[in-house]
Formats: C-alpha cells, sequence, structure tokens
C-alpha cells in the first residue's frame, strides 16, 4: 500500500507538470514553475537574493561615510580630553584656593581644629605637590606605555578625585599623602594630554587622506603634513582648558566671598605693595572671615566638587578613545622597559629640544608667577582679598580668548606665537618692575585688570606655542610621551623653583622671570637658524618591538608546523637586514663628515654610538 500511495503521488506530480509545460506560451517551458513550492524554493531564492549583487549598494559612499565617522569619533575624543582636563583642574583649583583661605584664617583654625596643626599640614601639603613631580622624568614613560595614553589620563584624574575626598576628614595622614599622590601625577597627566591631543591631530590627517598611499601603507607621511590640525587641536584644548581658571573661582564666589573682611581690615598692617614687597604679602592680617562657615555649607559645597571630579573621570573613560590601536600599544610596550625608562634621557641630545628647555622653565615660571606673584602682590595687597575672583577669572578669560591667536600659524611661521606671547610679557615685567601701587587703593582695580588680561594673552601664546611646536617637530609617534615628558618636567622643576622663591623680594623675582625670558628667547632663535640651514640634529634610535616577548600577546597566529631551522633562518635574516642597515648609515655619515676638516675622526666617532640615528633634513620656516 505504501509503494502503491508513492506512485500515485508521482503520477499526479508529473501529470501536473505536463500541464503546465502544456500551457506555457510558444512551447517554452518556465524552469522556476518545475521547482516544487514549498519551504526549500523560498529558502533558495530568498538566498539567491541575498548573494547576488546589491544594486543599490555603493562602495565609495560606504568609504566616505566610514571615514567620516571616523572624523567626528576623533572631534569626540578632542572635546572629550578638553573638557575633562578643564573640569579635574576646576575642582582642584577651586578647592585648593579655598581651603588655604579657610586654613589660612587663624580663627577659623582655633575653633575648628584646636591644636591639630593645620598651618604645618597646609605647608606639608604644599610641599608634596610642589616636590614630588621632580622625580616625574622617571616613571612618567613607563607609566604612560604601560597603562596607555587614556587610562593615564583616567587614573591621573582619580588621584585628583581622591583629594577632593580627603577634605571631608582634613587630617595630616589624609591631606598629605593626596598631596603628594597628586604631584606624583602632574607630569604623567599633562604629558599624556599633550600625547592625545597631537595623537587626535595626526589621526585626523590619516581619516582625511584615507585614499594617499602613504595612509594605506602605514609609511612615513610627509614632512610637515599634520601641522594643520596640529594646529588647530592644540588651540582648541587650550581654549576649553584655560576656562578652568574661570570654573575654578564659582566656590570662592558663591560660597566664601560673603564670609570675607574687607581690606580695611584684612590690609590694616601692610604698607608696600607691588615691587617694592617682599614674600607674598608683608603684614597681612591674620583673620581675613568676619564669621566663620557652617560645616554643613563646606560639605555640600566639597560634595559639588567631589560630582564634578566623578563628572571629569567619567568623561574620560567613556568620550575619549585609545591613541593608539592595539597592535599598537603592544608594540609601544615590547621595546623593553629598560629602553623605556631611558629614552627620555637620550632625547635630550637633541638639539632643539635643549633649546627649548630654557621656554619650559619660562613657562612653569610665569604661570605660577601669574597666580600668586601677581594676583596677589599686586592684586591683593592692593584692592583686598575680596576682589580676587574677579582677577584671576580675569586672568582666565584671557588666556582662553586669545589661545585663538595660535591659529594664526595657519598663515604665519611658527616663532609666531613664542615671539609674541615674550613681546607681550616682556615690557609687562619691567613695567611691574617699577610698578609700586600703595595698600588699600580700590581706584587701582582697572588697571591690575588691565595688566593680568594683558599678561593673560602672552600666557596663551606660550602655552599653545610650545604644544604646537613640540607636535610639529616631534611626529613620529613613538617618541610623543617622551618629548611632552620632558617639556612638563622642566615645567614641574620651574613650579619648583617659585615655591622655593616665596621670601625673595619681589624685584628679584621679576629679575629672574625677565633673565629667563630673554635666554629662552636667543636659544629658540638659534634653533630656528640652525634648523633653517638644515643642520642635522640626533634623534635616538627605538628599538623594534619585539613581538615575543615573555609575558606579552601580540595579535598574531603562531605556526606550530615551523620548525627551530626555520625560525633560526628568518632571525638571521632580520640581524642582516639591520646590520645592512647600520652600515648604510655610517657609510653616509662618513661620506658628510668627510667634508669637513675633522671628518674622518668624527665619522669613526659617529659610528661607535650605534643606538642612534641621524634624523632628517631641518625644516623650512
Amino acid at each position: 500500500m505504501a509503494e502503491a500511495d508513492v506512485v500515485t503521488e508521482e503520477n499526479v506530480y508529473r501529470e501536473d507538470v505536463i500541464e503546465h509545460r502544456d500551457a506555457a506560451p510558444n512551447g517554452e517551458i518556465n524552469n522556476d514553475e518545475l521547482l516544487p513550492v514549498g519551504p526549500e524554493g523560498n529558502i533558495q531564492g530568498q538566498m539567491e537574493e541575498f548573494l547576488g549583487p546589491q544594486p543599490e549598494y555603493d562602495e565609495e559612499e560606504e568609504e566616505k561615510k566610514y571615514y567620516r565617522r571616523k572624523r567626528l569619533g576623533v572631534i569626540k575624543n578632542v572635546l572629550g580630553a578638553s573638557v575633562g582636563g578643564m573640569i579635574i583642574y576646576s575642582v582642584y583649583l577651586g578647592l585648593l584656593q579655598m581651603q588655604l583661605i579657610l586654613h589660612y584664617d587663624e580663627t577659623y583654625r582655633e575653633v575648628k581644629y584646636g591644636s591639630l596643626g593645620l598651618e604645618d599640614i597646609d605647608r606639608k601639603m604644599l610641599m608634596g605637590i610642589n616636590v614630588t613631580p621632580i622625580v616625574g622624568l622617571l616613571y612618567t614613560p613607563v607609566l604612560i606605555r604601560f597603562l596607555g595614553t587614556k587610562w593615564m589620563m583616567f587614573l591621573a584624574s582619580g588621584i585628583y578625585a581622591l583629594f577632593v575626598s580627603t577634605n571631608y576628614w582634613e587630617r595630616y595622614y589624609t591631606l598629605v599623602p593626596s598631596a603628594v599622590a597628586i604631584g606624583a601625577a602632574i607630569v604623567p597627566l599633562w604629558a599624556s594630554l599633550g600625547n592625545y591631543i597631537t595623537r587626535m591631530a595626526q589621526q585626523y590627517y590619516e581619516y582625511v587622506n584615507y585614499k594617499d598611499d602613504q595612509v594605506q601603507e602605514q609609511k612615513k607621511v610627509p614632512e610637515g603634513a599634520y601641522n594643520r590640525y596640529i594646529i588647530i587641536f592644540q588651540s582648541v584644548f587650550y581654549i576649553i582648558f584655560h576656562l578652568s581658571l574661570v570654573f575654578a573661582e564659582f566656590p570662592m564666589r558663591i560660597f566664601l566671598h560673603d564670609f570675607l573682611s574687607d581690606y580695611n581690615h584684612t590690609l590694616f598692617n601692610v604698607k608696600h605693595c607691588g615691587a617694592e614687597s617682599s614674600g607674598m604679602i608683608e603684614g597681612f592680617n591674620k583673620t581675613v572671615l568676619n564669621h566663620l562657615p557652617r560645616s554643613i555649607l563646606l560639605i555640600q559645597v566639597e560634595s559639588v566638587l567631589m560630582g564634578a571630579a566623578f563628572l571629569s573621570m567619567i568623561i574620560f573613560l567613556v568620550l575619549c578613545g585609545p591613541a593608539y590601536r592595539p597592535t599598537e600599544e603592544i608594540d609601544l610596550r615590547s621595546i623593553g622597559w629598560g629602553n623605556i625608562f631611558q629614552l627620555p634621557f637620550k632625547h635630550l641630545r637633541d638639539y632643539r629640544i635643549r633649546l627649548l628647555i630654557p621656554f619650559f622653565i619660562y613657562s612653569g615660571l610665569e604661570t605660577l608667577f601669574a597666580v600668586t606673584g601677581l594676583t596677589l602682590s599686586y592684586g591683593v595687597c592692593t584692592v583686598g582679598l575680596e576682589w580676587l575672583f574677579l582677577l584671576v577669572m580675569i586672568y582666565g578669560l584671557s588666556c582662553s580668548l586669545f589661545s585663538c591667536l595660535s591659529l594664526s600659524l595657519l598663515k604665519l611661521p611658527r616663532y609666531v606665537t613664542l615671539l609674541g606671547g615674550a613681546a607681550i610679557h616682556g615690557p609687562l615685567l619691567v613695567f611691574l618692575f617699577c610698578w609700586s601701587p600703595g595698600p588699600k587703593q580700590p581706584d587701582k582695580l582697572a588697571y591690575l585688570l588691565l595688566v593680568t588680561a594683558l599678561w593673560g594673552i602672552g600666557s596663551a601664546l606660550n602655552k599653545t606655542g610650545l604644544s604646537i611646536i613640540l607636535g610639529m617637530l616631534y611626529e613620529d609617534k613613538e617618541r610623543l610621551d617622551f618629548v611632552y615628558t620632558i617639556y612638563h618636567w622642566w615645567q614641574a622643576i620651574a613650579i619648583f623653583v617659585v615655591y622655593l622663591w616665596t621670601g625673595l623680594i619681589m624685584r628679584a623675582k621679576l629679575s629672574i622671570l625677565l633673565v629667563t625670558l630673554l635666554l629662552a628667547c636667543f636659544c629658540y632663535w638659534t634653533m630656528e637658524r640652525r634648523l633653517a640651514k638644515k643642520i642635522r640634529f640626533r634623534l635616538p634610535r627605538i628599538p623594534r618591538p619585539k613581538h615575543k616577548v615573555k609575558g606579552y600577546r601580540y595579535l598574531e597566529e603562531e605556526n606550530s608546523d615551523e620548525s627551530d631551522m626555520e625560525d633560526s633562518d628568518r632571525n638571521d635574516d632580520e640581524d642582516q637586514e639591520t646590520l645592512e642597515e647600520l652600515t648604510e648609515e655610517a657609510r653616509d655619515e662618513e661620506s658628510q663628515a668627510s667634508d669637513s676638516p675633522r671628518g674622518g675622526a668624527r665619522g669613526r666617532r659617529r659610528r661607535c654610538h650605534d643606538d642612534y640615528e641621524q634624523a632628517g633634513e631641518g625644516v623650512d620656516l
């Protein structure tokens, strides 16, 4: 019976096919009608439709959309790093200022803390913040290479948030260790920020010119190709970051301002201000508060600042993407920890960075002088503590607004910003050297605001100019963390010097600033002349990455069928290639050195330094 049923179904199917075939016009057979109607037929049609050519797909248009999203991602990273840095420094500077003013008041210390020794704790806390960065050159590159640029920024912002949290319980064992931690994080944070913004400029160039052969093959791009985007991104960063000085005054203006005594009380015993002053403010009253703030108000303010610190951490974590691809991160670390430790010191043999060191030092000196000497010895000493917030806010606004002047480097030579900032600060230093406003003169407020705004213009040109020039001179992405580490390490040393000279007379401080500025301009002009003459500079050779170092997993498949003989042959080939490259470099150096009277000896001496390569030509102005 079963066989009979099968035969009957086959006959019915064949008759149905014959009927359709007979019904076809002109005797043609439609093959689609021969297929059985059912799930299998539908699946086959769907597969052909899915795998077949898509007439609506435009590969070039999709590629444009992909790289457009990549460029928007880079802009998001730059804005995230800028806003995150601005928020965390607003919190840090605002809390530190409020803390020092409250702790300075003698009544506040006695009533709130009794015999705790809060004044001594503040001195040790400031020492930790200013002294600890001196050793930053030893560990900053190692931390950045180990953690990555993004995670270093996130970790540093967490340390600043830790400092805010310790103010809930102000004791020696909370304030001093957190201050030391901030001092240890200053150089890594700023080196990471400078490295990150420059890397974003390089990535943006790659996403704009994704069709170029150099970008597709990941070869060295033409010299100066990144400059346009470095100028724009560094300017945007400092425009946003300098607003931290404005927002840092919000706790002072909104909360603390109503508790401050007027200038007749605070400046009662002050005799000299400006160029004739010594230290910070001689004779400043030991009590600056007319009544003490309630503890619950302090807790509320610190809670708001703590929330802002957590917000900056979230911004670094969520909005900031990685600065390097995963394989590049592995390559950066796999050159060896010993090499990473040594390379910052070896980069100091490059005459370009050596001749920029005076400007690094001056950058640190003038920044701290602006927020201490200019605003305190000239500003507060003349018009009183109640106007401190306005002086700092004008300085921050001036720095932020005039950071956009560095965009002029898109059309003008790169020395315009640094020498332009020096041209503003130089006459101001001479003017401050001669100006000694008297105490308790609120009518001098307009002049003080003008001087502060002009100083902010010079500071903006100095900061943006240095970061832009370093990005232009060192385009190799493997060197950026070392170069920015050296820059901010020298800045930290300058800040430590300002911390030490607190007790000096004002004219001595101004003289040091002026001499440092003149020396910096001379050294920078010497560097530009050497580059214009195409004098070769010396760069340390960065070792090739060792992908199969124990402890690191490189993203490549291991060939289990590879024999030891094949492995050794390939290593021998790589060693031979390296030896040939070094031989060619030595031959080129010998031929170049032979043109000078001491060419032979100099060539033999240079061949002994296999760890270094002679970097290319100078940069045209």
